[in-house]
């Protein structure tokens, strides 16, 4: 009797670690999938951001050039384009390197923002600002799709 007590309990000793080191593993599991879905939301309203301010500025500097503005105001938009246009880098690659299903997603929302530029008249202009609100919107629908997977 006292062989098999012994035996029962060093089984359920066992048996108990593989159970916790099994619960253990799929928390960490989550906690890491969790963090990843935190970090890629943060990159995605960073880039949202980011190229909402670019659409913009790109709107601002292109409507002035078009609109024969004074030299001094285009460049001072030109500019800020600049300043917009680099604060899209960052989230562009976070957003790339945590998700990279989205790569073509992601390159089409920040092309579609840049092919603003040099726009041959305001209609083009305008066409243009809402290809890229479109290709920002596509962009988010897909990282929303990715994100809410289990």
């Amino acid at each position: 009797m006292e062989i098999a007590a012994a035996v029962v309990a060093v089984v359920g000793t066992v048996l108990g670690a593989g159970v916790v080191g099994v619960q253990q593993y799929f928390a960490v599991r989550a906690q890491r999938r969790q963090s990843l879905r935190d970090r890629a939301m943060t990159a995605l309203g960073d880039l949202s951001v980011a190229l909402a301010d670019h659409r913009r500025a790109m709107w601002t500097r292109e409507d002035l050039r078009l609109s024969g503005a004074a030299p001094g105001e285009v460049a001072e938009a030109r500019e800020a384009s600049h300043v917009t246009r680099s604060a899209i880098t960052a989230p562009q690659v976070a957003l790339m390197v945590l998700l990279p299903t989205l790569r073509l997603d992601i390159d089409a929302a920040v092309r579609a923002t840049y092919e603003m530029r040099h726009a041959a008249n305001a209609e083009v202009l305008a066409s243009s600002r809402e290809t890229a609100v479109a290709a920002a919107d596509a962009l988010t629908a897909a990282a929303a799709r990715v994100l809410s997977r289990p």
